[in-house]
């Protein structure tokens, strides 16, 4: 799928595919790029998140950006949906030091343990997101967990998405895991660090998605992990 969102990348960003074009039909594109129609779909969906494309019912895939600006996760803009995370769930990562229960402790642990086994994306993403409301509802306040429910949409389709093009998930399990130690700990100051740890190379993922830098690109290391 990735070989496939950068060829059709690539097309768009070098003006092969200018805006307002009209993208080959996906029978085409899977018989040009010897592709399945499921890895196809993956591949347009992630261009249509990234902002370059829109599809129209009965009509096709249109390109409408010849750049990719900010990706859309659901209803938010990424930058939007970084910079809210920021500002609610590090406090809160602290908040949960200090008021956490054996109970939220427990549910933390068993789901990152099921996270660290799962296998299936789709299935992990899930739990990633419930991950996040879980250490909202550790922090005993209901409008943080609210507020957590209310972009967990968003959540989602991020995480999807940061997976499938920055291979995130070992990193954000490990990420995951310092975030456990600190509130089982009952340290907010390790808390507040781990949960600012963790946004930052979830950010830094995206960033470099968006930058899409070349694979021949002597300081690209690979993706961000």
């Amino acid at each position: 799928m990735e070989a496939v969102l950068g060829h059709l990348r690539n097309a768009i960003e070098s003006g092969e595919y200018a805006v307002g074009d009209k993208l080959p039909s996906e029978a085409e594109l899977c018989r040009t790029l010897e592709v399945s129609r499921p890895v196809l779909r993956e591949a347009l969906r992630a261009l249509q998140t990234m902002g370059l494309t829109v599809s129209r019912t009965g009509k096709g895939t249109f390109v409408v950006a010849g750049t990719v600006e900010d990706p859309t996760f659901g209803d938010y803009a990424a930058s939007d949906l970084m910079e809210v995370r920021r500002h609610i769930e590090i406090p809160v990562a602290g908040y949960a030091a200090l008021r956490r229960t054996p109970e939220n402790l427990d549910r933390l642990a068993h789901l990152l343990d099921r996270m660290e086994r799962e296998t299936d994306t789709t299935a992990w993403v899930a739990m990633d997101t419930l991950f996040h409301l879980t250490v909202a509802e550790a922090a005993q306040n209901p409008v943080f967990r609210r507020v957590i429910e209310e972009i967990r949409d968003a959540l989602a389709r991020q995480s999807a998405f940061l997976n499938e093009l920055g291979g995130r998930r070992e990193q954000s399990n490990r990420e995951h895991r310092a975030i456990v130690e600190a509130l089982t700990d009952g340290s907010e100051l390790d808390a507040v660090e781990a949960m600012t740890h963790h946004l930052d190379r979830v950010r830094t993922t995206l960033s470099d998605i968006v930058r899409h830098r070349s694979a021949d690109d002597p300081a690209d290391g690979g993706p961000t992990v």
